[in-house]
C-alpha cells in the first residue's frame, strides 16, 4: 500500500491490498486479522487522514471480511458473490463516509462518496480479488490445506 501510496488514498483509491479481502472466504479468522491488522499497519504508515483513518480502515477491512467468512460458512449457491458484494458495500458505506466526513471530497454528500468509492472498491474487491479467490480456492483443490472451506 506504501509503495502504491498515490493510488491508496483519497476519495479515490484502488488498493491492490483489498484484493486480498475475499480470501477471508476460504481461509476465516487467519485471513480476518491479516487484512485487519495489514490495514492498520499500511494506514498508520501512509495515511494523510490520521487516527480516524488508522482507526476506521482496519474496522471496516474486520466487519467485512467477517460478514463475507459468516455469509459463506452456510455454503450455498453464490454465497461467494453474496460475500464479494457485501464487503464492497461495507467498505464503500465506512470508509466513504468517513473520507467525505475529513474533507477528502469537500461539498460531496456522504450518498455520493459512497457512490464514488464504490467504483474503487468494485475494482479493488470484485475485479481484482474475486479472480484471486477462485485461482486460490482451484489451487487448493489441487493440493488440500487442511482447515480450508471448498469452493461453492
Amino acid at each position: 500500500m506504501i509503495y502504491f501510496a498515490f493510488a491508496s488514498f483519497g476519495p479515490l483509491q484502488i488498493r491492490l491490498v483489498d484484493a486480498f479481502l475475499p480470501l477471508a472466504v476460504l481461509f476465516g479468522p487467519p485471513a480476518i486479522v491479516g487484512v485487519t491488522i495489514g490495514c492498520f499497519v499500511g494506514n498508520l504508515l501512509g495515511s494523510p487522514f490520521g487516527i480516524v483513518d488508522i482507526l476506521g480502515g482496519p474496522v471496516a477491512n474486520l466487519v467485512a471480511a467477517t460478514l463475507a467468512w459468516a455469509v459463506t460458512r452456510r455454503r450455498f449457491p453464490g454465497s461467494w458473490i453474496l460475500a464479494v458484494a457485501l464487503e464492497i458495500a461495507v467498505i464503500s458505506v465506512i470508509v466513504g463516509t468517513y473520507l467525505v466526513a475529513l474533507g477528502a471530497a469537500p461539498g460531496v454528500p456522504a450518498w455520493l462518496g459512497w457512490i464514488e468509492f464504490l467504483g474503487s472498491e468494485v475494482v479493488a474487491i470484485g475485479i481484482l480479488g474475486y479472480p484471486l479467490l477462485k485461482g486460490v480456492a482451484r489451487a487448493i483443490q489441487r493440493n488440500p490445506i487442511s482447515g480450508s472451506q471448498n469452493p461453492s
